[in-house]
């Protein structure tokens, strides 16, 4: 079916190599649990659960333990968790989750400067440690030195793996790092380690697109590099080209200190208990989610003129949800404004997939001096009706002044307002 390359596509040597080091906190919001009570992070049985009154509520977190003993992973539910008194069974706290990882970061920062860390997620972050070397020694030392500092100072353990770019480090850490605690992948270990890989234990290949390829035959990560690069850039565009190089080991994307910065980029998020298919419903949660948004960005006095929308998708479906933004020629921090360029991006790309998480956000900032008002639709009313809600629902709480939208079905209004990332604080 298709052409078998036989020789390289890339000279590894003309590649730049750099000493990227991949950093997986294990088992995070459990051991974090654990070693706030005192107990075992690795030895004791833990789950950490969205919500103990839900029968069917996701483990958002399984300890080592959990899992050995038990066979109960993330992602299963409350439910299958067997009745035994040894299993200790923990509500998050994802205000303690945050802050504990903001503290790890500060301690990456012990050893090399912001923009050489790049947080990935709360317990996972890439670390450049290049020009380490005089300060401290060389990259195994300084892996192990991080690896001993968040053992001594915070009791966590974490899997850990070297790499010349992000996509091998990370692949490294996820396969072969949390077996071993911290290895290296090199450029020369791409065939014997990468290429054996099933598709679905490759980074940025999620579970429908590993389906999508095992039905042409493609299994590993080896068979997908063997496809000719034009089939895969004219069936799958830009993503095509990043999953050809990817499977050979090339990343070209730099660690670029994408610590939180608020300044760049105010969003939320949301979890949806169920799947949302009813466009009414989704329009609500965006809606919601806008406000939050806004009343953050007028809090910090922030206008921005770039909205995003990203949906991501039930598991059920083919596709894995997508991320868009659409820029405006004004800056602004009202609700109308994020809410109506947020539905263009839905209009634009939705097309009745099941939805299970909805995020919104406003970026590109100025300060509010710069907040514009169109003459053709004087927006001066909505502002100061804003400003008077704002101070409402920070003296007197959310439920002093709100939307009528937040009663209609789907709202999440709540939620939002008492968790973090859709789960409790």
């Amino acid at each position: 079916m298709f052409e078998v390359i036989s020789l390289k596509p890339v000279d590894y040597d003309t590649l730049p190599s750099r000493n990227i080091l991949c950093v997986d906190m294990q088992s995070f919001f459990a051991s974090v649990e654990a070693v706030s009570r005192g107990l075992d992070p690795v030895e004791t049985p833990l789950a950490v659960l969205g919500d103990k009154k839900r029968n069917g509520s996701v483990i958002l977190a399984a300890s080592p333990a959990l899992k050995k003993k038990y066979s109960i992973k993330t992602a299963d539910r409350f439910y299958q968790i067997p009745d035994d008194p040894e299993i200790k069974l923990v509500e998050a706290r994802m205000g303690l989750y945050v802050r504990i990882s903001l503290e790890i970061t500060k301690l990456f920062n012990k050893y090399v400067p912001l923009n050489a860390i790049h947080v990935y997620s709360i317990d996972e972050s890439w670390i450049k440690l290049d020009g380490t070397e005089r300060l401290f020694g060389d990259k195994w030392i300084v892996s192990r030195m991080i690896k001993k500092d968040l053992l001594e100072n915070y009791g966590l353990n974490c899997s850990m793996a070297l790499g010349p770019n992000m996509f091998l480090s990370k692949v490294a850490m996820d396969n072969e790092g949390k077996k071993r605690g911290l290895v290296e992948w090199k450029y020369q270990d791409v065939e014997d380690k990468l290429w054996p890989l099933p598709l679905k234990k490759c980074w940025g290949i999620g579970s429908q697109l590993s389906r999508h390829f095992i039905e042409m035959g493609v299994k590993t990560v080896g068979d997908l590099a063997h496809l000719p690069l034009e089939y895969l850039e004219n069936k799958f565009g830009v993503m095509g080209t990043q999953l050809y190089y990817h499977a050979w080991g090339v990343d070209l994307s730099t660690v670029e200190g994408h610590y939180l910065d608020e300044r760049k980029n105010l969003g939320r998020g949301i979890t949806l208990y169920s799947d949302y298919k009813n466009i009414g419903k989704i329009k609500t949660v965006i809606f919601e989610l806008a406000e939050e948004v806004g009343k953050r960005a007028r809090s910090r006095s922030l206008t921005g003129k770039t909205i995003s929308l990203g949906l991501i998708y039930s598991k059920e479906e083919l596709e894995s949800g997508f991320h868009r933004q659409k820029s405006l020629d004004i800056y602004t921090n009202l609700t109308s404004d994020i809410y109506e360029t947020a539905v263009i991006l839905f209009n634009e790309y939705y097309r009745g997939q099941a939805v299970r998480k909805v995020r919104v956000s406003l970026g590109n900032f100025s300060n509010k001096a710069n907040l514009q008002l169109n003459i053709f639709n004087n927006k001066a009313d909505e502002i100061k009706l804003m400003k008077t809600k704002d101070d409402l629902q920070d003296k007197y709480g959310y439920q002093a002044l709100y939307y009528g939208r937040s009663l209609k079905p789907g709202s999440i209004k709540k939620r939002i307002k008492s968790t973090i990332g859709g789960h409790k604080a």
